[in-house]
């Protein structure tokens, strides 16, 4: 008897270690598979707190708390269970829909640059709803159709680094993704989007110091915001392009992928230090520039063909 008790607590310990063993992986996977993912992150903060925008700030919050949820339903309801099965009965439109997925990125990012000089964008304009109710359900709907592609783009990111690991595993790291990118994102935008309020409050305050800081926060904000536009606009074109440029790597065209990495590594031995940082901001540059050619090229012709139908 003492002896099986013994065995059964060896046995115990044995499954624990290994249960230790499997939640060190799946957090090693988690957070490689979040940072991979980083890009879309930064841009799907970026972008969202233009939603806000022209609402009173008591309705802020509520507003970002709707979007939260739906995003939250996207990864969790629709995305993560389309995603499981896509990895087990058909891993092979991993890379197509992420090349897809990529491109429509590189538009996104190129249909910015050309509004910013003057250009217009390719879509229909659609009256906004006069009842205050209405449009911000309208805005809370848009955001989360947004959301909704972004967040796609975040799970499949995701997938692809966790595709040969076991079923369940997969389930667990994208959930675990999916929570933390989604709590992370809406608590950084509640925070842009009160700061200007924060700011005010403090500028009220008793104190030199604590005014100053709180109308530091108010003229601050308009800075911070066209930052974040620019960030997200960048963001959008260079994750795609590295999307892409990793596509066509893995379809067998090689050059542009191969030179874009040697000339990173070139880079990178040519300084003394950072060379990490060097080798990333190099590889980041040219695949921008390979987003930005498919994105720009993409927006030109839809332009020219909406040009074509106004005439």
């Amino acid at each position: 008897m003492p002896t099986g008790l013994v065995a059964l607590l060896d046995d115990i310990a044995g499954i624990t270690k290994l249960a230790a063993a499997s939640l060190d992986d799946i957090g090693a996977a988690t957070s490689k598979a979040g940072s991979k993912a980083i890009g879309v992150v930064v841009d799907d903060a970026a972008v969202t707190p233009r939603y806000m925008v022209g609402f009173e700030p008591k309705r802020e919050l509520p507003m970002i708390g709707k979007i939260a949820l739906g995003s939250f339903r996207n990864k969790l309801l629709f995305i993560l269970p389309a995603a499981l099965a896509l990895s087990a009965f058909a891993p092979w439109l991993l890379t197509p829909l992420l090349m897809l997925g990529g491109t429509y990125l590189c538009f996104e990012g190129a249909e910015k640059i050309l509004e910013a000089f003057g250009g217009g964008h390719a879509e229909e304009v659609v009256d906004a709803p006069t009842d205050p109710k209405a449009l911000e359900a309208q805005k809370v709907s848009g955001a989360i159709r947004t959301d909704f592609i972004l967040s796609a783009e975040i799970m499949v990111i995701a997938l692809s680094d966790v595709a040969t690991k076991p079923i369940w595993e997969q389930a667990i790291v994208l959930a675990l993704v999916g929570i933390v990118i989604t709590i992370a994102v809406y608590g950084v935008v509640a925070l842009i989007v009160k700061m200007d309020d924060i700011g005010l409050h403090l500028a009220q305050r008793n104190g030199a110091a604590v005014q100053a800081l709180g109308r530091g926060l108010v003229k601050g904000m308009p800075l911070v915001m066209s930052a974040l536009s620019v960030i997200g606009t960048a963001a959008m074109v260079w994750v795609g392009g590295q999307i892409i440029v990793h596509g066509v790597e893995d379809f067998g065209f090689t050059a542009v992928p191969h030179w874009i990495h040697h000339t990173a590594e070139s880079a990178a031995a040519a300084v003394p230090v950072a060379k990490g940082i060097v080798n990333w901001a190099v590889n980041a540059f040219f695949s921008g520039i390979v987003g930005l050619i498919l994105g720009g090229a993409i927006a030109l012709g839809l332009h020219a063909v909406k040009g074509k139908k106004a005439h």
